[in-house]
């Protein structure tokens, strides 16, 4: 199993998260095959200094709906990264992850710190 460690310290969202999709779904490896669970784990810390460009930080909003009438639940990305800064993390690798049975699975191997290197 091959272990990565990435630290978060001023970089931007969107890139940190789609290197951390490709390093957890195996495309930098030679024996990368698209029907395999890879042996790749992946460490970030500092996710509390990941940086956003433009005004995201007050305007991008997260939905959530129930199913049920008036079940819309509409969060801001500043309420997100106070509560929780792992939770827009996993969101952004969740959603750049291929949509089969191994995505759930692949997730697993994140592991998100927010202070320093342990």
């Amino acid at each position: 199993m091959k272990e990565y460690k990435i630290d978060g310290t001023n970089k931007r969202l969107g890139r940190l998260a789609s290197e951390i999709a490709q390093i957890l779904r195996g495309k930098t490896s030679a024996q990368y095959v698209p029907y395999l669970m890879p042996e790749n784990k992946v460490v970030v810390y500092n996710i509390d200094k990941i940086v956003v460009t433009g005004r995201k930080f007050d305007q991008k909003k997260y939905y959530h709906y129930s199913g049920y009438p008036g079940g819309m639940k509409v969060r801001t990305f500043k309420e997100y990264f106070q509560k929780d800064p792992e939770i827009i993390l996993k969101k952004a690798v969740l959603g750049m992850l291929a949509k089969n049975k191994l995505k759930s699975r692949i997730i697993k191997n994140l592991i998100m710190h927010k202070g320093e290197e342990k």
